[in-house]
């Protein structure tokens, strides 16, 4: 069984950190965000594919060196082509029932639970459902009793919407669904393709626990705090880092990065981080290897990777580009 991870896009909401890093390799918890999704395949799965185009070949090195229980195959989609297009773009290799799985989602679905849910089915399909209160935000759809989806609604006004049930971002299909999606054309499954699926069987696998799209700066402060809740944790210091100062709760130090005497809170530190004395780092990201010397304030802000902060500077709602992004 193949999984179909959907990696294309250009993080442009998660910017700047994407304009060095594809969003898919930013680390959550020390840990690049596919690797999140890539561990929670079930047994059954045996190859990744994953559909990319933006810093492609940052992804094949990653593949190439990192241990991730799975060959994974990288394939480029030549320009943009939507959830639908992306997916028709590996074709070849689909020649059975295959997972679709957003790359920038973190949640607590079992997809052992969901793979069983579907086996039960007479299917062409079925979609993660998760609960909202905001249901005008999200694309939704309507269940039956035995989870069948009965139509689709998108983006409604809150006195339209009649159900709360959005798609969480995990789909399982048959490749004649492939049949439905012109070759080279962007198209999106969502708006274009399951809609078409009702009466074919397309059935949603409601979940509990969490569900964070970690498309923005703001939800992926949300899957940090979330994931720390889960293991128990108020922060995680990576291997190696040292840290002289205070780390407050709900903050990720990454892997060797030092910190003196500063204090560091409701914030992420990518691997290789430099903090000297009297700093103050809140509500922030920092970027791989960034440097930062004494007395500097950073709130509200994301600073790039190799930034240099010199002494005394304050940095408060702000976005720091890299040097060679105009």
């Amino acid at each position: 069984m193949k999984a179909v991870i959907l990696s294309g896009g250009f993080g442009t909401r998660m910017r700047p950190l994407t304009y060095t890093t594809p969003k898919p390799l930013l680390p959550i918890l020390n840990k690049p965000m596919i690797r999140h999704v890539i561990e929670q395949l079930p047994d059954p799965v045996d190859e990744v594919i994953l559909a990319a185009n933006y810093k492609i070949d940052m992804l094949r090195d990653y593949f190439e060196e990192a241990e991730v229980g799975l060959p994974v195959r990288v394939v480029d989609e030549p320009k943009p082509l939507g959830t639908g297009g992306a997916v028709k773009n590996v074709e070849e290799y689909l020649d059975e029932t295959f997972f679709v799985i957003n790359s920038d989602i973190i949640s607590s679905i079992d997809l052992d639970e969901y793979l069983e849910f579907y086996k039960s089915k007479e299917a062409v399909g079925a979609i993660s459902a998760w609960e909202v209160d905001n249901p005008e935000e999200f694309g939704i759809f309507e269940l039956n009793g035995k989870n069948k989806i009965l139509r689709f609604q998108e983006k409604p006004e809150p006195w339209e919407a009649f159900s709360n049930t959005i798609n969480a971002g995990h789909y399982i299909l048959e490749p004649e669904v492939l049949d439905m999606i012109p070759p080279g054309e962007k198209v999106s499954m969502e708006d274009e393709i399951f809609p078409l699926l009702v009466d074919d069987g397309l059935y949603g696998f409601e979940f509990q626990g969490y569900w964070v799209d970690c498309g923005r700066p703001s939800s992926f402060f949300e899957a940090t705090e979330t994931l720390l809740d889960y293991i128990g944790e108020e922060n995680l210091i990576g291997d190696r880092s040292f840290v002289e100062g205070e780390v407050k709760e709900n903050t990720v130090v990454g892997v060797d990065c030092t910190v003196g005497k500063s204090t560091i809170s409701r914030s992420i530190l990518f691997d290789g981080v430099e903090i000297d004395n009297g700093c103050t780092i809140e509500n922030s990201i920092i970027g791989y290897d960034a440097i930062i010397e004494d007395d500097v304030t950073v709130k509200d802000s994301i600073i790039s990777d190799n930034t240099y902060l010199e002494d005394g500077q304050e940095i408060v709602g702000k976005k720091i580009k890299p040097d060679e992004v105009d």
